[in-house]
C-alpha cells in the first residue's frame, strides 16, 4: 500500500511514525502547504522504521484539487489520507475520485444552518456533498471511508459493536466525550484544532430519531453529567454538531442518536464571546491597512498549537459510546463502550499528546484492515459499514484496548 498523507499538523504528524511502525505501507508521502513541517514528519516516520519503507516528503496546497490529484499520481498512491481541517474535505475527496486513490479522512464535508429556523431544521448536513457522490464512488468501484478519526470513528465501531453483539433492540445511541486533561501554564488551550473546535460546538447541534428523522437544537443545549470511568469523573456535557449522528443511524437501528462533548463552562463562555464579537467567523474582514485577514485564522494563530502542548498536560481524554436499550436476554441494557488515553504515556511512547494520539491512531487501524483485504467495500461509506470485531481487536494488538462498563439502565421518562 502506497499512502499520500495530506496534513502534517499533528494528527498528521502522529499517523506517519504508526503507519512506519505498523509496516503495511510500501511507501508514504507527507504533503503540507509548509514543506518544513511536511520534511518533518517524514523524518519521524524514516526512524521508525530506517531502511525499510521509502518516506519522503512534498509541499502541497490541500485546497487546489489538480494539484492533489497530480500528486497522487506522481506517487502512484493507493490511498489519500486527509488529516486537514475540514475545509479541504471535498478537494481531497473529489482529487481522490479523479485518480482512482481509496480515500480516508476524520471529519466531514462542512454543513450549513438552516437560513430561518437554524435550531429546529438542518440545512447542509455535514457529510451531505460527500453523500451526494456515492453513485459516482460505486460507479467507480472505489471506496471513501470517511469520520475515520476517533470521533467520529471509533466511537461509531463501537456503537456497530454493541448492535451486533450485546443488544436485541436500540433505544440510544449517544456519544460521550470527556476528559481530565489540564494545560499547565495558559488560560485557554484547546487541545484539538480550534478551527475545528469552533466549527462543531458554534453550528447548531444535530440529533437523530427514528421518528422524526435529523433536527436541530440550539448550541450547548441539553446539558448532562456524565461520569466517565477509570478516574476521570463528572463532567457537564452538552449537544455539539459532530459526524457520528449523521453516520450511525444509516447502519446501526437505533431510535436515537446524539453526540455530547464534555466542555466545562469556562470553555462554552470563550467561544460564546468569541460568537458575540465576530471572532468565529471564516469569511474574510478588510483591515485599515489593506489586509484581509479570516477571524477564525486569526484566533487559530494567537492560540498555542495543540501539537505542542503534550508536554505541559496531565491528565486523561476518554471517547466512548453509550447505548441504551434492551439486551440479548431481553432485559433493559445500558452500557458505555470507552476508550481511555493518558498523556504520559503517549508522550513517553510517541512524543506525542494524548488527544491528537488517539486521534491518529484510529485511522491507521483502519488503513492496516483495508491493507489486508479484512475491511472491504465500494462507495461513500462510514466506520459502521464495517465489521466491527477486527478492529477493536487490532487495538488491542497495538497495545490500547476498548473497555466496556455496564450501567444500571434508567428507567423509561
Amino acid at each position: 500500500m502506497r499512502v499520500l498523507v495530506v496534513g502534517a499538523g499533528g494528527v498528521g504528524a502522529a499517523i506517519t511514525p504508526l503507519l512506519a511502525w505498523r509496516g503495511f505501507c510500501d511507501a508514504l508521502v507527507v504533503a503540507d502547504i509548509d514543506l518544513d513541517r511536511a520534511r518533518a514528519a517524514a523524518e519521524r516516520a524514516g526512524a521508525r522504521a530506517p531502511g525499510r519503507l521509502q518516506v519522503s516528503a512534498v509541499g502541497l496546497d490541500a485546497g487546489d484539487r489538480r494539484a492533489i490529484a497530480d500528486c497522487a499520481r506522481a506517487h502512484h498512491a493507493d490511498v489519500i489520507v486527509n488529516a486537514c481541517d475540514p475545509r479541504f474535505v471535498m478537494p481531497l475527496f473529489d482529487a481522490a475520485l479523479e485518480v482512482g486513490c481509496t480515500y480516508l479522512d476524520m471529519a466531514m464535508s462542512l454543513s450549513t444552518p438552516h437560513p430561518e429556523r437554524p435550531h429546529e431544521l438542518c440545512g447542509v448536513k455535514l457529510g451531505d456533498e460527500q453523500f451526494a457522490a456515492a453513485g459516482a464512488w460505486e460507479h467507480a468501484g472505489g471506496l471513501a471511508l470517511v469520520g475515520m478519526g476517533v470521533e467520529p470513528g471509533l466511537s461509531d465501531v463501537l456503537a456497530r459493536h454493541a448492535a451486533d453483539t450485546m443488544f436485541a433492540q436500540i433505544h440510544e445511541v449517544g456519544v460521550r466525550d470527556g476528559a481530565d486533561l489540564v494545560v499547565e501554564g495558559y488560560d485557554f488551550a484547546p487541545t484539538f484544532s480550534i478551527w475545528t473546535t469552533i466549527e462543531e460546538c458554534l453550528n447548531p447541534p444535530v440529533v437523530w430519531e427514528r421518528d422524526r428523522g435529523w433536527y436541530t437544537t440550539a448550541p450547548f443545549s441539553e446539558p448532562e453529567v456524565f461520569t466517565f470511568p477509570e478516574g476521570i469523573g463528572p463532567v457537564e456535557c452538552v449537544n455539539v454538531e459532530h459526524e457520528e449522528v449523521l453516520l450511525v443511524p444509516r447502519w446501526v437501528d437505533a431510535a436515537r442518536v446524539t453526540f455530547k462533548y464534555g466542555l466545562g463552562q469556562e470553555f462554552i463562555d470563550v467561544l460564546q464571546t468569541l460568537h458575540r464579537l465576530g471572532l468565529d467567523r471564516t469569511k474574510e474582514v478588510q483591515l485599515s491597512r489593506g489586509a484581509r485577514v479570516s477571524p477564525r485564522d486569526v484566533v487559530a494563530a494567537c492560540l498555542p498549537d495543540p501539537a505542542g502542548l503534550g508536554d505541559r498536560m496531565r491528565g486523561r481524554t476518554c471517547a466512548g459510546t453509550l447505548v441504551t436499550g434492551t439486551g440479548l436476554d431481553g432485559q433493559p441494557r445500558e452500557t458505555y463502550l470507552y476508550h481511555v488515553v493518558d498523556n504520559e504515556q503517549t508522550m513517553r511512547d510517541w512524543a506525542v499528546q494524548a488527544v491528537v494520539w488517539q486521534t491518529a491512531v484510529q485511522p491507521v487501524a483502519a488503513l492496516e484492515l483495508l491493507a489486508n483485504h479484512v475491511w472491504k467495500g465500494t462507495g461513500v461509506l462510514g466506520p459502521e459499514a464495517f465489521a466491527a470485531q477486527p478492529f477493536l481487536d487490532l487495538l488491542v494488538d497495538y497495545g490500547t484496548p476498548t473497555g466496556v462498563e455496564e450501567r444500571t439502565p434508567t428507567p423509561p421518562a
